[in-house]
């Protein structure tokens, strides 16, 4: 039975945690008792991946009434995860997984790269998704691009060729296998450049707001609601939540691609894609009331609802279902969370430290990926076992294959 969820000590707005105080470092509690703090919330959750953020931690699930603040979504408006089951196997796979990386990294840039030119939608098809295709709706999405922050004019024909592409950073895409052997593919991937733009852009307008003079932390700051300014970070957000789960989608496409050219023989099939975020808004109904609930670092886990929760770059991920627990508005964790930032990593490990702790995994092993290395992130067996209250594994995947910006 799990001993979660905790108060957090000093808190405000009442706060409970899948995680103990001892687990956290201090600057990330201070940081959650400040968002309690604020007079708009009605309660925070903090999940057990809990670390420090930007203005709002990430792992924190912040119910506001008629409030909602912009980094408590974070810069990477959309962020999340897809994944696919297929119907190959471990016995299918070779030997050597190199150049299905190479052949994936090709078709789908990393980085800072971008497409040369917009992927042609026309000829993809949605995994799982039955006889439809990527182009359907596609126009009237961009044709709501013109109505978003002004800032971000002239941004247009760069977001159309970042569509579909990885990112850095704790970006992935992985080829994985269950305990059965079934062999799997996820990646985890935002809104790139134009998300961040818009993010940053709201929030600069937030902290000249006379209401938002006097927050303990500036980037805390807050739009409310009946305001010009939350219509169109409202407004923004949404669509540059679609863009994330759409380009998701199309990089998904990519990679089924290079999977059926390279197991040919196999006749390979995916099952339904899942696509989650874990850095976004909804409206929900918490404790009799209309809330705004953001999730930074989280994930939706309501009654029966799939999602996928993985770890760093060759530690695996978990396929989990939801168990509804309202205690948790309806959360769970994102992924295993940073235990030291990426400067400390730097510091700390070195090119061998990564090829060792990535041994068996086909991925970069360089200087470019050391902040990324498995160390440098919590135990995600912890993390799933303390909230078996709000999810039940679904499938264990153990990664095979890593392809990092």
């Amino acid at each position: 039975m799990s001993t979660f969820p905790v108060p957090l000590s000093g808190a405000k707005a009442p706060t409970l945690m899948w995680a103990h105080e001892h687990d956290v470092e201090h600057a990330a509690l201070q940081q959650l008792r400040n968002i309690a703090a604020l007079p708009w919330v009605r309660g925070l959750r903090v999940m057990p991946d809990v670390h420090l953020g930007k203005g709002a931690t990430v792992g924190s699930v912040i119910a506001m009434k008629d409030a909602v603040s912009p980094n408590a979504v974070g810069v990477d408006i959309g962020c999340g995860m897809i994944g696919v089951r297929t119907s190959l196997t471990a016995a299918d796979l070779p030997d050597d997984l190199g150049p299905l990386r190479s052949a994936v990294e090709a078709a789908v840039p990393v980085g800072f790269r971008m497409h040369d030119e917009p992927v042609d939608l026309t000829r993809l098809r949605p995994v799982g998704g039955g006889g439809g295709r990527f182009a359907s709706g596609t126009d009237q999405f961009w044709s709501r691009f013109d109505a978003l922050h002004h800032g971000v004019r002239g941004r247009e024909a760069r977001a159309r060729r970042q569509l579909g592409t990885l990112g850095g950073g704790n970006h992935f895409i992985e080829l994985c296998v269950d305990d059965a052997d079934t062999v799997w593919l996820q990646l985890h991937s935002g809104s790139r450049n134009i998300g961040k733009e818009l993010a940053e852009r709201h929030v600069a307008e937030a902290k000249g707001l006379d209401h938002n003079l006097d927050l303990p932390d500036r980037d805390l700051a807050v739009l409310l609601a009946g305001t010009p300014q939350m219509d169109a970070y409202l407004h923004d957000l949404r669509w540059a939540q679609e863009y994330a789960a759409r380009s998701r989608a199309v990089m998904m496409s990519l990679v089924v691609e290079q999977v059926r050219r390279f197991f040919t023989a196999a006749r390979p099939t995916f099952d339904e894609a899942v696509n989650v975020h874990h850095n976004y808004v909804a409206v929900e109904h918490v404790d009799g009331e209309e809330l705004i609930v953001t999730r930074k670092g989280a994930i939706r886990a309501g009654s029966g609802e799939l999602g996928l929760i993985p770890g760093s770059m060759g530690t695996g991920s978990y396929v989990v279902r939801g168990l509804g627990n309202e205690a948790s508005y309806w959360s769970a964790s994102h992924g295993a969370g940073r235990r030291m930032s990426r400067n400390k990593a730097r510091r700390t490990f070195t090119v061998e430290d990564l090829a060792a702790q990535t041994d068996g995994v086909e991925c970069r092993k360089d200087a470019g990926v050391v902040d990324e290395i498995p160390a440098a992130y919590k135990d995600l067996d912890q993390v799933i076992a303390a909230q078996t209250d709000l999810v039940e594994v679904v499938a264990r995947l153990r990664t095979l294959m890593c392809v990092k910006g």
